[in-house]
């Protein structure tokens, strides 16, 4: 498959999985950045090869092939995260990027030889589960945003939900790792922002950001 389909393909399962995304093909566009027109003519060329649902207006859906497709180029983008952030010490941005490129060129036979040199993790270093090589994901999610966390209680970064360099630049300076203990401090429910204590450090985060890293009660 070519690598524009790995991705259209990638990016539905990807919207599908998170409450405030959905998989209309002008969504899907936006997070290609390529035109609603594009999008329209893709989904409906990757329906006739039964990867996807397609109905006019409404959101798409993959087919048990499609799902298959797209966890499968998961497992790979995740694997080479969790191989470069080990191997190289580079930024979660840094190994999003060159993951984002090795995914397509990358055989089942090379992803389970990386998932074994690694250990077989079930997590990348963003948080995010690795499928097993059955494409199957076997680790139970129970975290919440911190939009929803509560106040005066400690938990765990357990998730960072994005592609920013931004918002990983940030993270990086204030200590937002995968796996590091933050305090709840305040929530300010009315202006959507959440007061965090890390690494003996106060933040004010807003909604964009609260909403995106995830973490589990500890």
């Amino acid at each position: 498959m070519s690598v524009a389909t790995e991705n259209f393909i990638k990016a539905i399962y990807n919207n599908d999985l998170h409450d405030h995304n959905d998989t209309k093909p002008g969504n899907i566009a936006k997070k290609l950045g390529i035109s609603n027109a594009a999008a329209t003519d893709m989904a409906k060329k990757l329906a006739s090869k039964d990867l996807l649902f397609y109905e006019k207006y409404q959101a798409l859906q993959l087919t048990e092939k499609g799902t298959k497709m797209a966890i499968n180029v998961v497992r790979k983008h995740r694997l080479w995260e969790a191989f470069l952030f080990k191997t190289f010490d580079m930024s979660l941005h840094e190994i999003h990027r060159e993951a984002e490129l090795l995914e397509h060129e990358t055989s089942d036979f090379l992803a389970n030889k990386i998932s074994e040199y690694l250990g077989n993790p079930k997590f990348d270093p963003h948080g995010d589960p690795i499928p097993n090589e059955n494409g199957i994901i076997t680790t139970e999610d129970s975290s919440i945003s911190l939009s929803e966390s509560m106040e005066g209680k400690t938990y765990n970064i357990s998730r960072l939900m994005s592609d920013d360099k931004e918002f990983f630049d940030f993270c990086a300076q204030n200590g937002l790792k995968y796996g590091n203990a933050v305090m709840v401090i305040k929530q300010f429910s009315k202006n959507r922002m959440t007061q965090i204590s890390i690494n003996n450090n106060t933040i004010l985060l807003n909604e964009d950001f609260s909403n995106i890293i995830y973490v589990n009660e500890i």
